[in-house]
């Protein structure tokens, strides 16, 4: 996809066309450089949703049989293997609290190409798993660490890619760039989804064998690549003015962010509950679609490719028009916009139409989950001052997404008989946008706030407003 970076960095009051660099903390000049920050976020995120996307289309087509008992029932096995998948988050809210205190305390840099190493070699491992009927129970377990070092290492990745692209990008463009974050959601999820098309329509024994492995082990190219490109990236020059260059630097920068800025890692929690709505659509949803559903693989599989494929262009104009008009409407147009949409996909599904499954899916991931997936990085990160602005983001994102994570097994529990089982799911759906809704309403504006005063009960309380 071309990316429509500019070179330079415009700032208010500036003529166009002319870029203002940063001084670093020595006195000398750090620019910024948001083209090169938002290419770097954009691989990083493909290579942890590309992981995110493939494991859990095979937690919902193929774990099941693999990783557990054979005698055990088709149903226990998959809610057990959507546990599977959701432990990860459990794992996320740790990464997210020891990678963002290094990240607040050393820089962005070094801490995200930590974070691209460790899980590029989760997938892998987990792509070289032996199954269940090879070593017993033993292959349940692997899988599981496999699945907890992929949520360490997504627990920093989106905080710490965010605060870094955030901090390169110009006065008034911040969601514009920003936006790529999430921009590499989708690519990843295109780019699974192309890899695992051919796959399951593999036969049913290539497919338990040796099938399923190719897209864990294919991640090591996204890795490759990812990794190359943020070893050309230099330090946020917001890090080496405010924070290392002003002294700045904070020992617990966890424990400063709850004592000045508790109330906004709260908001932040909140906001990322609304998650759920993107793991029940991919995740819950194929299981749905292709079980009680009768739609095939790999229809259902190109259609959320193609719905999350074309938010790579929705989601750069969402972040773009929040720079117009401010952060929160269009997160409250998502999910507002989603809690009556989910209840419509979820009929669709039940119609056995395709095409009708197609335009609800369009509607529901590329138009109104991009309101919230093209604006949240920019926004959460804005919300916090730079000495504590990995940590804060991090901590609120990531526990919020253990809701999320979880989010697969909860609809698998909550799922009744009947052509409308699925009304507590999405009523689920449902209550978790509204909490986030909630906590949207009660937040401040930051899109047209200076990068220096952002954080503003923090700067507050430490005497610097």
């Amino acid at each position: 996809m071309s990316v429509p970076f500019p070179n330079t960095q415009h700032v208010p009051g500036s003529p166009h066309g002319s870029s203002t660099p940063a001084a670093d903390g020595a006195g000398t000049e750090a620019p910024r450089t948001p083209r090169k920050a938002a290419l770097a976020s954009f691989l990083g995120s493909t290579l942890e949703y590309y992981d995110f996307f493939i494991y859990g289309t095979a937690a919902a087509l193929v774990f099941p049989q693999l990783f557990f008992p054979t005698d055990t029932s088709p149903a226990v096995a998959t809610i057990a293997a959507f546990a599977t998948f959701g432990v990860a988050y459990i794992a996320r809210p740790l990464g997210g609290m020891v990678m963002g205190h290094f990240g607040d305390r050393i820089g962005r840099k070094n801490v995200l190409l930590f974070t691209l190493l460790l899980m590029g070699g989760a997938s892998l491992a987990i792509g070289l798993l032996p199954t269940y009927e090879q070593i017993g129970i033993w292959a349940t377990v692997l899988l599981v660490l496999g699945r907890l070092a992929q949520g360490f290492s997504a627990g920093a990745e989106s905080a710490g890619a965010s605060s870094l692209t955030i901090e390169h990008s110009p006065e008034g463009r911040r969601g514009f760039f920003t936006s790529f974050v999430m921009t590499g959601y989708a690519s990843g999820m295109v780019l699974s989804t192309l890899v695992f098309i051919p796959i399951a329509a593999l036969p049913e024994e290539d497919l338990m064998t040796w099938g399923w492995r190719i897209p864990f082990l294919l991640s090591v190219l996204v890795l490759a690549l990812a990794f190359w490109v943020r070893t050309k990236l230099d330090e946020t020059p917001v890090f080496k003015e405010e924070v290392a260059g002003n002294g700045e630097v904070k020992k617990l920068p966890a424990r400063e962010v709850l004592k000045y800025q508790g109330a906004d890692v709260l908001r932040v929690l909140l906001m990322s509950v609304f998650s759920v709505m993107q793991t029940i659509f991919t995740v819950f949803g194929l299981s749905y679609a292709t079980g009680q559903g009768g739609f095939e693989r790999t229809s259902i599989l190109t259609i959320n490719a193609v719905a999350i494929g074309l938010s790579m262009a929705a989601m750069p104009l969402a972040g773009m028009l929040s720079d117009r008009v401010g952060r929160r409407p269009l997160m409250l147009t998502a999910m507002l916009g989603c809690s009556g949409c989910i209840f419509l996909y979820f009929l669709a599904l039940g119609t056995g139409s395709i095409w009708f499954v197609f335009a609800v899916s369009v509607l529901f991931m590329t138009v109104l989950y991009s309101g919230f997936n093209g604006v949240w990085t920019s926004f959460f990160g804005e919300l916090f001052a730079a000495p504590v602005r990995y940590s804060g983001m991090a901590m609120g994102n990531q526990l919020g997404l253990v809701i999320a994570g979880f989010g697969p097994m909860i609809g698998g529990l909550l799922l009744a008989e009947g052509a409308f089982g699925w009304i507590p799911v999405a009523v689920f759906g449902c209550i978790c946008a509204l909490a986030a809704a909630g906590a949207v309403i009660s937040s401040r504006e930051t899109a047209h706030t200076p990068i220096s005063e952002l954080g503003e009960p923090y700067l507050r309380a430490v005497g610097r407003s």
